[in-house]
């Protein structure tokens, strides 16, 4: 617990404070960019605006341009703490706007808990944006003030509290029904909680067709009745019942829906015992629900369950629903979020459930298959598909139902969608679903070190590959202790245990004696870990290897180089950085192997770079790069490249490549197309290699500081097992990502070189 309260105020902190910023999407880099970017250019937008509301869509952000607004008084399960307390959560509400549908959000917190003040600051704060997301106000006052701005507002006003939870548990219902035969407007629902979201949730299951009567509401009082003498707010009184039942557990009497919206415990063993057959129990307090999966389960073994955690079926899970829906409403430039655009959410996400599920959906969350039934309700958060069904919903209801400003093509629409969801950002995503499927026995030199024991723990929850920490036990026990992680599951290796010493030693023997090694020095090197960990895999005791957090990088590559060699077919390795922008994927090498490579060699980092590329679905468009274009400048250093691209063409004629040309070429359609019209690519090159080791280096890290761009790697390519070194400063997260990648590479070699990413 304590290391899990550490890394939350860290992944707040560092390396920047908080979790958004702005970034320009025009350039400013030269004096008419300036003029157009502020005055005199700007005055020009802004006239237009001021004679047309309506161009602000077409001028400014307002488009794409969500608010998240709070006053902090009921924050999660934390209650009122204040709206700055709450920024945390509506920053990280910004961050899933963002994520998921590629919505700007910006987070205001209010500090006033008189809601006449709040509506009123909202309402003069309604012409920036191009939709309200109301968070974490506390019922009564969230019902009036999300009606009042809804009401006032000519952009959407969506207080998610309320009718995310709705719209997601309306969609799981949707399909429970219809797997247990049952018709809506036939059955009993009893809810247990009279919140925002529990009076929210009853009326949108009344929309979706379920009756008045056949809804039971429970405070904290008990069953919300006509003759309850309490001064009842008129919300919950809009549920106030003509009945005889005063108790929850009476209640769940032959009922057929029981929601929880409460606490944990609210929900007992005997209720569902009393529930009628095949109950559907909707249990979504968070973290801990009313009652566990488990003790459900076992009470009602009929019953279809959901909860709002991720590690049981069917979670009830809100970011399923307002990214997608906010971004539907926005590209129409929807006035409001109506009823018809909710159940438009809901019954799009009911559909989705139904489709065939991905394999990609299915690694990422570690079972063997996901199909529609009593364990698969509702889509799965990282469903990649959800943008591309729920904001056509929105969008087509908002049109019909008249709200919309402006009429989209429905099928232009979904290209449109289809066009945010940037390659870039999966690529590692990829990988470790393909990872989780088969997860492999990955090494970890220098396990003692806090990196490499944090990285082995997440490894093993993630259900990326099977640790091994190569270490003291002691030392990594100490160290777990100390950080307080628990390491059951990963397997330490002590280094000094006798026979695997013994072995290692002989192994490095046979590799190295021609190399004038005696048996004697052979002990000795097994003192350095990099050594031993590349023996170890030369045995066969790990499949794949991560190693350097505690040395330079060459020092680590260098028993990799000895031992591991590389692939017989052509003699060299190199390193590859995979570069992943918000809209591109580039591979840049050799980035940390070949100093100064002849054409042979440069030819051979081409082909393995290239083949690294189709292993990620990338079908690579190859740069060799100089600082020539096509023979411009007749230099032995540009020849050399010339050569390469011969060779390279000689072997692989399937390839799509040429050179020798500049980056900024490379980079460039116009200058592919338009100076160069008889180059091969076409299109901007998205495999760049380098003609030196400083070249690829400096480059990939000039891309990464100054672009913004994510760098994983060096992914080394070539070698006969799999192996990574890290480079220096290297984080858990990097060797994360690296110990993935291995495992992918290992079932690469295993399936005799068939890709296993393609798999």
């Amino acid at each position: 617990m304590a290391t899990q309260y550490n890394d939350a105020l860290d992944y707040h902190s560092r390396p920047t404070t908080g979790k958004i910023e702005i970034v320009s999407s025009k350039p400013c880099e030269t004096q008419r960019d300036l003029s157009f970017a502020y005055t005199p250019g700007v005055a020009v937008p802004c006239l237009r605006i001021a004679a047309d509301p309506e161009e602000a869509y077409r001028y400014t952000t307002k488009s794409n341009l969500v608010a998240v607004i709070t006053n902090g008084t009921a924050v999660l399960g934390l209650g009122n703490i204040g709206a700055l307390a709450g920024k945390p959560v509506m920053e990280g509400k910004a961050v899933l706007f963002k994520r998921f549908a590629d919505v700007n959000a910006i987070d205001l917190e209010v500090s006033t808990e008189d809601p006449e003040e709040f509506i009123r600051t909202v309402r003069l704060l309604e012409a920036s944006f191009g939709g309200i997301n109301l968070e974490d106000i506390r019922a009564p006052d969230c019902f009036e003030i999300e009606r009042r701005l809804s009401d006032d507002c000519s952009i959407p006003v969506f207080h998610d509290d309320q009718h995310g939870t709705a719209i997601i548990s309306g969609a799981a219902l949707i399909n429970a029904l219809d797997l247990c035969g049952k018709q809506i407007e036939g059955i009993r629902i009893v809810f247990l909680g009279a919140g925002a979201a529990a009076i929210a949730t009853a009326r949108f299951y009344r929309l979706l067709g379920a009756r008045q009567e056949n809804i039971v509401v429970c405070d904290r009082a008990g069953v919300i009745h006509a003759d309850r003498g309490d001064d009842l707010h008129p919300a919950k009184r809009e549920f106030a019942l003509k009945t005889d039942i005063r108790t929850p557990e009476e209640a769940c009497a032959d009922a057929d829906v029981v929601v929880g919206l409460s606490a944990p415990g609210a929900i007992t063993a005997s209720m569902l015992e009393r529930m009628a057959n095949r109950p559907i129990v909707f249990a979504l307090a968070n973290p801990d629900p009313e009652i566990t999966y488990d003790e459900a389960r076992a009470t009602r073994p009929d019953a279809i369950i959901a909860t709002g955690r991720s590690d049981f079926p069917n979670q009830v899970n809100n970011v399923l629903g307002f990214p997608f829906i906010f971004r539907g409403a926005l590209d129409v430039r929807a006035r409001s979020i109506n009823e018809a655009m909710k159940v438009a959410a809901a019954q799009a996400l009911a559909r989705l459930a139904r489709e065939d599920v991905p394999d990609s959906v299915i690694s990422a969350y570690g079972v063997p298959s996901l199909r529609f039934g009593p364990d698969y309700l509702i889509p799965k958060p990282f469903d990649p598909r959800a943008l591309l069904w729920i904001a056509p919903a929105i969008a087509s209801a908002a049109m019909e139902s008249g709200v919309a400003r402006i009429q989209l093509d429905l099928d232009r629409y979904r290209e449109e969608l289809e066009a945010r969801m940037g390659k870039g950002r999966e690529m590692m995503r990829v990988v470790m679903n393909k990872a989780r499927r088969a997860p492999r026995r990955v090494l970890l030199v220098n396990g003692e070190h806090e990196k490499m024991i944090r990285a082995a723990h997440q490894l093993r929850d993630e259900g990326l590959a099977l640790p091994i920490l190569l270490a003291d036990p002691a030392a990594v026990a100490a160290k777990a202790r100390e950080i307080q992680i628990n390491c059951e599951g990963i397997t330490v290796v002590d280094p000094a245990e006798p026979d695997l010493r013994r072995r290692c030693a002989e192994r490095l023997l046979e590799r190295r004696w021609r190399k004038g090694i005696t048996r004697t020095e052979a002990d000795e090197l097994l003192a350095i870990p990099s050594y031993m960990g590349a023996a170890m895999l030369d045995l066969g005791e790990a499949d794949t290897l991560v190693t350097g957090l505690r040395s330079n990088y060459a020092d680590a590559l260098r028993p990799m180089l000895q031992i591991i060699r590389a692939l017989p077919d052509c003699s060299i390795a190199a390193g590859v950085f995979l570069i992943a922008t918000r809209r591109d994927v580039l591979f840049f090498a050799d980035a940390s192997v070949n100093i100064d490579p002849e054409p042979d060699t440069l030819a051979n980092i081409a082909i393995r770079t290239a083949t690294l590329a189709q292993d990620f679905d990338v079908e690579p468009r190859i740069a060799m790069i100089s600082f020539s274009d096509f023979g411009s400048v007749r230099h032995p250093r540009s020849e050399k490249v010339r050569q390469a691209v011969d060779l390279v063409r000689t072997r692989r004629p399937d390839l799509t490549i040429d050179g020798e040309m500049s980056a900024s070429t490379a980079l460039s359609e116009p200058a592919l197309s338009n100076r160069y019209p008889n180059n091969q690519l076409r299109h901007r090159a998205n495999v760049l290699i380098f003609p030196s080791l400083e070249a690829g280096t400096v480059a990939s890290h000039i891309v990464q500081r100054l672009g913004d761009a994510t760098l994983i790697g060096p992914i080394l390519v070539g070698m006969r097992k799999a192996v990574h070194v890290l480079m220096r400063g290297a984080e858990v997260q990097d060797i994360v990502n690296l110990a993935a990648i291995g495992v992918v590479q290992a079932l690469q070699r295993e399936e005799g070189g068939r890709s296993a990413v393609n798999r």
